[in-house]
């Protein structure tokens, strides 16, 4: 009787079979995809393809631009929405899920108001942990100190958003912070995340965040220019985060607004509102507000502030929304809310 081979040896063979087989399928795959992208070119493949070459990655993505967003989206809340919860992390958890909404959104300013005439702990830890979660995690040390409203952030999850870069990942925009040394020439230096410092186009304050296009690279270092926050936005298209506001009452969220002009579609939610379903499309706009109400709805906001008679929200707004009709539950909770109003909203703002 024939010796029989160790075991080992067998599921090594049984294991050179599968890589082998692998190894022809993806050649295959390969060679397909080849042939799709050089059609009547068998044999040259991606070798005889005609490409692009750029001098760096500044230039390869300075190709890819596509055309900009120039509106805004903005969405006010109450603070109040963290006295809901039950305890310290579930505090910090809810003020996570807000942000998580705002990035997969595109949202570009939240603003935190007051809803109450007693000072609220939940406004400024909201506008904490918002800022927190906005900024670049390779920044964060230098912006958040440790504080009260940051103890439980290892519950949070992260954001994500385009501009929180590895140190691996290219882009021509990156979020920076300006440093104390200066080049011989007098321009400040930015940590924009990379290995290397970048030299900017002028001289500013240490210790400011600033928003940075990368020029050039070149062994002595990078170079780049400051730029507005909103540029990678409105001249490449590309989502850059959100700004945080702070509001004492529901008028100052109208009444200070950034925007030149103001907002001109403002919209409530409320379950008092008209049915969502039944407005086909948004009017034309450049600075939207959205605004929420906390566990009382927007009629405890407005019994609150001082500057506003009104009895009904309404009139504030140019529209009135109900964004969950016919809901199974009596009440919605403002994490919600959010998702729910803005998930609903999302085609008629997108495509108006």
């Amino acid at each position: 009787m024939e010796n029989e081979a160790p075991l080992g040896e067998v599921i090594k063979k049984k294991k050179d079979k599968k890589k082998a087989k692998k190894e022809r399928l993806l050649a295959e795959l390969e060679r397909k995809r080849q042939l799709e992208d050089n059609p009547g070119n068998e044999e040259g493949g991606l070798n005889n393809a005609k490409k692009i070459k750029y001098d760096n990655v500044f230039e390869e993505q300075k190709a890819k631009e596509q055309k900009g967003r120039t509106f805004t989206v903005s969405l006010a809340l109450p603070g109040s929405i963290l006295d809901n919860a039950q305890s310290a992390e579930l505090r910090t958890y809810l003020a996570g899920q807000i942000a998580r909404a705002l990035a997969v959104f595109k949202i570009d300013e939240v603003v935190i108001f007051s809803d109450t005439k007693e000072d609220s702990t939940g406004n400024s830890q909201l506008v904490n942990i918002l800022t927190y979660l906005e900024c670049p995690q390779y920044l964060r040390k230098d912006f958040f100190p440790i504080h009260r409203d940051l103890k439980f952030a290892g519950v949070l999850n992260p954001t994500d958003m385009p501009h929180h870069l590895r140190a691996y990942e290219e882009s021509l925009y990156r979020e920076g912070i300006v440093k104390e040394h200066k080049s011989p020439s007098g321009q400040s230096y930015a940590f924009v995340g990379l290995q290397k410092e970048c030299e900017l186009d002028q001289k500013l304050d240490a210790g400011i965040r600033v928003t940075v296009k990368l020029l050039s690279e070149s062994k002595k270092g990078l170079k780049g220019q400051v730029v507005n926050p909103r540029t990678p936005c409105e001249v490449s298209g590309l989502y850059w985060g959100y700004s945080v506001r702070s509001c004492s009452s529901l008028s100052s969220v109208f009444t200070k607004c950034p925007f030149k002009g103001g907002y001109d579609l403002t919209i409530g939610t409320s379950e008092r509102g008209q049915n969502i379903d039944k407005v086909e499309s948004l009017p034309e706009f450049k600075h939207l507000l959205i605004v929420f109400g906390g566990v009382k709805g927007l009629e405890a906001a407005l019994q609150a502030d001082t500057k506003l008679e009104a009895d009904d929200p309404e009139p504030l707004f140019d529209l009135y929304l109900n964004t969950c009709p016919d809901q199974g539950s009596r009440t919605i909770r403002s994490e919600e809310a959010v998702l729910i109003s803005l998930s609903t909203l999302r085609p008629k703002i997108w495509n108006s």
